[in-house]
Order: C-alpha cells, then structure tokens, then sequence
C-alpha cells in the first residue's frame, strides 16, 4: 500500500511537471517546475520502489540516489537560469521586477559580472 501510495504520488508529480514544461510561459518559469516537481516526482517514485523491494541495499541505493537528485537538481536550474539571462531569454511579459538587472549583464558576447561604480 505504501508503495503504490508512493508511485502514484510521483507519477503526479511528474505529470505535474511535465504540464508545466509545456504550458509556463518562459524559461525561469519552467525551469521552476521542472526542478521542483520533476525532482520530486523522481524522488518519490525511487521511495516508492524501495518500498515495493523492501531490502536494505536497494533502499540504501534509493537514499543515496534521492540525496543526490536533491542537491544537484536545483543547482542545475540555477546554472540553466542563469546562463539563459545572461543568453538574454525573453522574460515573461507579466515580469513585474527584473532583480539580476544591476547584477548581470544580458549580452551574449560578456559572460563577467558588471563591474561596481
């Protein structure tokens, strides 16, 4: 029952990201489904299958895959964001503020930090 529980979770999870993959408007907005629902449909799909398994090498391997999808997933989102800024990717036009304005530069020929004045 809590394998099933687990594998119907994070196959709505990943639906869910999926959807948003296809349906948000800009990069960052996708890139935000993606690493947040897809991690966490992955991660609640390999829970579930170490709960349908039940021994303990599969469960230490499923643990060991989960730490890792959690701490690269977002990691790589932000590095993808922010190479596409700095690539110049269209904001969505609803954007209400463009904080990295003053931060970073948006051409594609710079890839430094602006300089302080």
């Amino acid at each position: 029952m809590t394998a099933a529980t687990l594998l119907i979770l994070g196959s709505a999870f990943m639906l869910l990201a999926g959807v948003g993959l296809i349906r948000l408007p800009d990069l960052f907005l996708r890139m935000s489904a993606t690493a947040k629902a897809a991690t966490l449909g992955a991660a609640l799909t390999a829970l579930g299958a170490a709960a349908h398994f039940g021994d303990g090498a599969t469960t230490a391997k499923v643990l060991v895959i989960v730490f890792f999808l959690f701490l690269t997933a977002p990691v790589a989102a932000h590095k993808i964001g922010r190479a596409g800024y700095r690539r110049g990717a269209p904001l969505y036009e609803a954007t209400i503020c463009d904080e990295a304005k003053g931060c970073l530069r948006r051409d594609e020929n710079d890839v430094g930090p602006r300089p302080s004045s």
